[in-house]
């Protein structure tokens, strides 16, 4: 009887050890993929800036060329 509570005991034991690792598992895959969108995002405010920098910069060339 007590070797079965012990078996049940470290079969309990281990569920919730792997449900932590895997609730690890889960919760770092969601983090890994906030921040490659949150990269991709950057990346496109950047390209925006840099755009909108340009046609600035074309515009006033143009104006004082006249």
């Amino acid at each position: 009887m007590k070797q079965l509570m012990l078996g049940f005991l470290a079969f309990v034991l281990y569920g919730c050890g792997a449900e932590t690792a895997t609730t690890a598992a889960t919760s770092a895959a969601i983090k890994k993929q906030e921040i490659i969108q949150g990269q991709k995002m950057q990346d496109d405010t950047k390209a925006r800036i840099e755009r909108s920098m340009s046609q600035t910069q074309q515009r006033t060339e143009k104006d004082s060329e006249r």
